[in-house]
């Protein structure tokens, strides 16, 4: 995991890299991805490096949140095409995290623009409840 020291994310923060800056507000900073699933993807980041959810204040998270539904919003009425948002967070290398700064992708999309998330061989098949309770205890026992 990349420290703060060597972390893309807190060079762009710092302007020692460029940026298409969206706005900045709250201690977030929203700009362009630099390779866009669609025309308008936007990263929103907390200006204060956090590798993981697990590492961000509660109070960052909500920032960041707050920021990408008014980037998601702006899209809507940008002129860009967008039928429809998704946002997405990867936490952690196995989730496709590649920049271990925490970032939440605002992604426009519309019908026919070929992205989209793939199911594993076992989603179709439903847990029973006692499964889902186990799993239910398991966190609330961490929580």
């Amino acid at each position: 995991m990349a420290s703060m020291e060597d972390c893309v994310f807190c060079e762009v923060l710092a302007g020692r890299l460029p940026a298409s800056v969206v706005m900045r507000e709250g201690r977030c900073t929203a700009f362009m991805d630099i390779q866009p699933v669609n025309a308008g993807h936007v990263l929103v980041v907390p200006d204060d490096h956090a590798a993981s959810l697990a590492g961000l204040p509660e109070d960052a998270g909500a920032r960041l949140f707050r920021t990408a539904q008014k980037v998601a919003a702006a899209l809507y009425g940008s002129g860009l095409r967008c039928e429809g948002v998704n946002l997405l967070l990867a936490d952690g290398e196995a989730a496709g995290q590649d920049v271990f700064h925490v970032h939440l992708h605002v992604i426009p999309r519309f019908e026919g623009d070929g992205f989209g998330l793939t199911f594993g061989p076992d989603y179709a098949n439903r847990p029973g409840r006692e499964e889902l309770e186990r799993a239910a205890e398991r966190i609330r026992g961490v929580l």
